[in-house]
């Protein structure tokens, strides 16, 4: 049993210890904004970890860029009735037709295409290889 005790006993991994100059190099990385995976790979502990410390330690906060796709959805949100739609107007539905919140996108258009960049690239997707040998044949 003794074996197998010391094997645990190895077995646990001992969390690394924050050092004066671990929390200088965390602080300058940080500033320098690498990601928290990247700090965490260059001082040798997990990301976890690096978002406690920062935490505890009380640096500025970054915006997350889970919130930033959120914004990017708020500002898709912003759209148009069929009444206010114009020439130069994107006019890409957005909800059920007939419904009372049906409307419009309304962002500036592509030239020549009906729709603004966003909806174009949704719109217009080119056919991969696999897609068009499969239609030759």
């Amino acid at each position: 049993m003794s074996e197998e005790i010391k094997t645990q006993e190895e077995a646990k991994v001992i969390p690394p210890e924050w050092t004066p100059v671990r929390v200088a190099s965390l602080i300058a990385l940080w500033e320098e904004g690498l990601p928290t995976s990247e700090i965490g790979r260059r001082l040798n502990v997990t990301k976890n970890s690096v978002v406690g410390k920062v935490h505890r330690l009380g640096l500025t906060k970054r915006e997350s860029p889970i919130q930033h796709k959120k914004v990017k959805k708020e500002t898709i949100a912003t759209v148009v009735r069929l009444e206010s739609l114009n020439a130069g107007m994107c006019s890409w539905p957005d909800g059920e037709p007939g419904a009372e919140d049906f409307r419009f996108c309304g962002e500036l258009i592509v030239e020549g295409k009906p729709y603004c960049l966003h909806h174009c690239e949704r719109a217009y997707v080119k056919p991969s290889k696999e897609r068009r040998n499969s239609a030759a044949a």
